[in-house]
C-alpha cells in the first residue's frame, strides 16, 4: 500500500506527468530530492510509469474491445501474443482465466482490421470472439479515474493543472514524422528528458518543448499513469457489460461519471452497448456498488460482470525485463 506523500505524488503526475519535481516538491511541503525519491521507488518497485499517448480521436484512429474465449491451457499462450502487438493496450485475463479482453487501434486506410478478420479466426484455441467497437469514451484516457486522484487538496491541484484541451476541431491535427518519433519516446516513458526527445525527433530541445506543449495543450497528446489499483486499495478489479436502451444510453453514461468506482466508461456496438471498468476494496464492496448504485439506474436492463485475473499489458508497453548486471 502506499503512504500519504506517495499517494500525493502519483495524484500530483496524473494532473501533470512531466511536472518538474521542483514545483511537485513545492506543492506537497517536501523537498526536491524527496519527491525524486519516492518517484524512483515507485517507478523500480511499484511498476509506477508515465506514459505519452496520442488522442485516439484527434488521431483519426478507431478502437476496439475484444472478448476472446479460449481453453484454459491456451488463454495466457493468447494474450500473451495480444501483448507483443503493438496495436493492442489493456490486455487481461478475466473470467477464470479462460476469456481475454484486449483494446486494439485501427488507423484509416491501413490494415489495422486484420486482428479481427484474420488473425483471431486462424487462431485455432480461440473458441469464441466479439469485437465491440468504441463510440465515445466518457472515462479514460485524459479522464482518470476519482479513486486514484482524491489526495491533493483543490488548491493544490490547481497549482499544477495545465490549461484544459481546446475543442476537438474538425479535421483532426495531422501528426508528422517527428511527432510520432517523439510519441514514440513518450509512450515508453512519458517523463523522458528533452534532451532524448530532441535526438529522437531531430529538432532543438527548444523546438521540442514548444510541440509538445501545443500537441498537449489541444489535446493531441495526453499522459497517463500507471499502476496497480490494488497498491491504491482497489483489491477488486471487474469488467461491467451493460445493456441501455439508446434514447437513455447518454443519461446514463453520464451518471455513472459521477461514481468513483468507475475507473473507464464507454458506448459500444454489439449487444451490451455500455462497458465499464470497477475498482472496489473487496467482493463486498463490488456486491453494494451493484445493488444500490447501479440498481438505482433502472434504465440499464441487463449488465455481466466479468472479474480480471491479472492484467498483461495496460496504455504503455510492456516494458523489457531487467538486465542483469556482469560480474
Amino acid at each position: 500500500m502506499l503512504d500519504e506523500l506517495d499517494r500525493a505524488l502519483v495524484h500530483a503526475l496524473r494532473i501533470d506527468g512531466r511536472a518538474p519535481f521542483s514545483r511537485v516538491a513545492a506543492v506537497l511541503g517536501v523537498s526536491p530530492q524527496t519527491v525524486a525519491r519516492r518517484y524512483r521507488r515507485l517507478r523500480s518497485g511499484a511498476g509506477l510509469r508515465v506514459v505519452g499517448l496520442a488522442d485516439p480521436h484527434r488521431a483519426g484512429r478507431t478502437r476496439w474491445l475484444l472478448r476472446l474465449t479460449a481453453g484454459p491451457h491456451a488463454a495466457q499462450g493468447v494474450a500473451r501474443a495480444l501483448v507483443r502487438r503493438g496495436d493492442t493496450a489493456w490486455v487481461h485475463l478475466t473470467s477464470g482465466g479462460t476469456e481475454i479482453t484486449a483494446v486494439v487501434e485501427t488507423a484509416p486506410g491501413d490494415d489495422g482490421h486484420a486482428l479481427l478478420l484474420r488473425d483471431i479466426p486462424r487462431t485455432a484455441t480461440v473458441t469464441a470472439v466479439s469485437a465491440h467497437c468504441l463510440l465515445h469514451t466518457y472515462r479514460g484516457g485524459p479522464t482518470v479515474w476519482p479513486g486514484g486522484a482524491c489526495t491533493l487538496s483543490e488548491e493544490q491541484q490547481e497549482l499544477l493543472c495545465l490549461p484544459a484541451p481546446e475543442p476537438v476541431s474538425d479535421p483532426p491535427t495531422v501528426l508528422d514524422a517527428a511527432d510520432l518519433a517523439l510519441l514514440t519516446v513518450l509512450h515508453h516513458d512519458g517523463r523522458a528528458a528533452l534532451g532524448d526527445l530532441a535526438a529522437a525527433t531531430g529538432r532543438t530541445p527548444a523546438t521540442v518543448a514548444r510541440r509538445l506543449a501545443e500537441l498537449r495543450a489541444d489535446g493531441s497528446v495526453f499522459l497517463d499513469v500507471e499502476l496497480d489499483p490494488r497498491l491504491q486499495g482497489a483489491g477488486l478489479h471487474a469488467l461491467l457489460w451493460m445493456t441501455v436502451a439508446p434514447a437513455h444510453l447518454d443519461r446514463v453514461a453520464l451518471a455513472l461519471t459521477g461514481h468513483r468506482e468507475l475507473a473507464f466508461i464507454a458506448a459500444t456496438t454489439g449487444r451490451t452497448n455500455l462497458v465499464a471498468t470497477v475498482l472496489c476494496a473487496d467482493p463486498a464492496h463490488l456486491h453494494r456498488y451493484l445493488t444500490r448504485h447501479l440498481a438505482a439506474l433502472p434504465e440499464i436492463t441487463a449488465l455481466e460482470s466479468t472479474p480480471v485475473l491479472r492484467t498483461l499489458k495496460s496504455a504503455g508497453p510492456v516494458p523489457p525485463p531487467p538486465t542483469r548486471a556482469s560480474h
